[in-house]
């Protein structure tokens, strides 16, 4: 990890950049991909599995019998922590239902909204180098919660055409009607377009690469919504002199091993802290299978030694981490200045992977830099908020003059007349 001390503000932008997303560069090919699928449905997707997954399917949809076989596949263990998962995610996401209240803005105008929720919704699961079962209880959970009437799974199969069994069972657990074996851009165009086995959905959540990522940028264009601009995941770890180093190190690792384009950031006030860090780094990091995933991703990543906790808070507003570890002794007081953050981990006993797996919340997460203006999924993600309103007579007499002079003001006398024919309506 590159270690840079006490920077100054003028430097942050270039301190805290990301690792390059080549997306405009991958623009044509994507362009390409989602064409054919718009064009030939099915077939474009089993040849494009072909092509870049490198397995020859004769039907995309995963089968009943697929789904009963993960069942017998799936340990006790496992399923058993898949549940647990599920009630506490379930639980959290249940708490944040909306119920809207009608307002009399004054006597004889009342407003007032409905959630709705989004009636068919994809989620994208990734596969590449680990089978992201977590994620499919991330996203399937608060859409079943929410009352998506259709909830479809793109994910991509192995090299023998099938769908790890963890997925199928989260999928199962989670309330997610149908499942299909395609990856990357051509299962976002399928899940965009439709085809004539994927349905078309309105809206597409999940992570992915970046292929994946341009894919629901492009499709977001005209086709579809998606829930957030997303990138290679990451987290700053925020300690002071009280953090432990051996803590600091398993945290930082464990974002690492993610991905080779993954980030670390550690944020401290503590210069002793920086050696005893990187000596439990590269103890830790001895051990770990992905240590090859996980050394390259350190070579993106930084320790930065700040002077006090105001300018620690500063720099960590300025770069809106993804996931934000605060690991000092004042954390509760750090975690009422944070502004910019996906999700935030409050305490030495809070580790990132307890919201990424089991602690309720969501960890699919705004990243680069996007949590200044992006929250991470939600319920709310999968309503929609209708708004109505209702005038009486009375209403119509306390803001109809002033509706009248607005609209005349933007010279719009149509709109003015709708007010005004009701007004004499009344006298």
């Amino acid at each position: 990890m590159n270690v840079i001390r006490y920077p100054n503000p003028e430097q942050w932008d270039e301190l805290l950049k990301r690792p390059v997303m080549q997306v405009e560069t991958l623009r044509e090919t994507v362009c390409t991909v989602l064409d054919r699928v718009r064009a030939e449905g099915d077939q474009a997707v089993l040849d494009y599995e072909l092509q870049f997954d490198h397995v020859a399917l004769s039907s995309l949809e995963v089968s009943a019998g697929e789904w009963a076989e993960a069942e017998l596949l799936v340990s006790d263990e496992l399923k058993e922590s898949l549940r647990l998962a599920h009630a506490n995610i379930h639980k959290f996401h249940a708490s944040q239902q909306f119920t809207g209240q009608p307002v009399e803005v004054v006597p004889g105008v009342t407003c007032w909204q409905k959630a709705v929720p989004i009636e068919k919704v994809g989620l994208y699961i990734p596969g590449g180098t680990a089978p992201l079962f977590s994620t499919v209880l991330m996203l399937a959970t608060p859409a079943k919660i929410a009352g998506c009437r259709e909830i479809v799974l793109c994910t991509p199969p192995n090299r023998q055409g099938k769908v790890h069994p963890a997925i199928l069972y989260a999928a199962r657990v989670a309330g997610v009607d149908r499942i299909f074996k395609a990856g990357g851009v051509q299962a976002i165009g399928a899940m965009a377009y439709g085809t004539q086995t994927v349905p078309k959905v309105y809206k597409i959540f999940g992570p992915g690469n970046q292929y994946v990522m341009a894919a629901k940028q492009q499709v977001s264009l005209h086709d579809v919504a998606i829930d957030m601009p997303a990138g290679p995941s990451e987290v700053e770890v925020l300690a002071d002199a009280t953090a432990n180093p051996a803590f600091v190190a398993a945290d930082l690792l464990s974002q690492a091993e993610h991905g080779v384009d993954s980030q670390v950031l550690l944020v401290t006030t503590d210069e002793a802290l920086i050696s005893k860090v990187e000596a439990e780094v590269s103890a830790q990091l001895s051990r770990l299978p992905r240590r090859d995933i996980a050394s390259r991703s350190l070579e993106n990543s930084k320790i930065v030694l700040v002077r006090n906790r105001e300018e620690a808070l500063a720099l960590t507003n300025h770069y809106a981490p993804e996931h934000l570890i605060i690991e000092t002794a004042d954390y509760m007081e750090l975690a009422a200045g944070v502004v910019n953050a996906g999700s935030v981990f409050l305490g030495s006993y809070t580790p990132e992977s307890a919201g990424d797996y089991a602690s309720g919340t969501n960890h699919t997460l705004p990243t680069n830099g996007y949590a200044t203006a992006y929250s991470g999924v939600n319920l709310d993600s999968y309503h929609r908020k209708i708004t109505f309103q209702e005038l009486t007579p009375e209403g119509i007499r306390r803001i109809g003059p002033a509706v009248e002079i607005l609209a005349a003001n933007e010279e719009l006398d149509a709109h003015r007349n709708a007010m005004s024919i009701r007004l004499e309506s009344l006298k």
